[in-house]
C-alpha cells in the first residue's frame, strides 16, 4: 500500500541532502566544502484511523493535517458500562 493519504493525496516527496566539512567563513573559518549529495524522501505523517462514513465506519490512511482541520469525522464509541 503506497504511503498516501486518502484524503488530500500528500504523498511521499523526494529530495537531496548536502553534506559539507569545514568551518563557515562567519565563524572564522576558510568556508564550507561539499562532500557529496545523497538522495533522501520525506515522509507524510500518516495515520491509520477510523472514519465514519454515512451510516457505516470506514479504516482509512489520512495524514494529521487532514485530521487537526476536520476533514474526516470519528465515529462515536458506546462506553462500556
Amino acid at each position: 500500500m503506497a504511503r498516501v493519504c486518502d484524503i488530500c493525496e500528500k504523498r511521499t516527496h523526494v529530495g537531496g541532502s548536502i553534506a559539507r566539512r569545514g568551518l563557515p567563513k562567519r565563524k572564522g573559518g576558510v568556508g564550507l566544502k561539499t562532500t557529496g549529495h545523497t538522495k533522501r524522501k520525506y515522509f507524510p505523517n500518516l495515520q491509520k484511523i477510523q472514519v465514519q462514513e454515512g451510516k457505516g465506519v470506514k479504516r482509512m490512511t489520512v495524514c494529521t493535517r487532514c485530521i487537526k482541520s476536520g476533514r474526516i469525522k470519528k465515529p462515536i464509541r458506546a462506553q462500556a458500562s
